[in-house]
């Protein structure tokens, strides 16, 4: 017996600034579909790690 991954739909309209901010940051560089598709620990260590640098620039303007 497979067990299979359900998918989580995600309501953007109920995330935080802060985690909206993430998924738009991972559109801009590209990772978008991977994180849909596999979520976020599919993502490389250099991959989380672009998207928090980005996330704490912004955050500091």
């Amino acid at each position: 017996m497979a067990t299979e991954k359900k998918e989580k739909k995600i309501d953007f309209a109920t995330l935080s600034d802060e985690e909206l901010m993430k998924y738009e940051i991972a559109h801009e560089i590209g990772l978008f579909p991977k994180v849909m598709e596999q979520g976020w620990r599919s993502l490389s260590s250099k991959e989380s790690g672009k998207i928090g640098g980005i996330l704490a620039s912004r955050k500091r303007k």
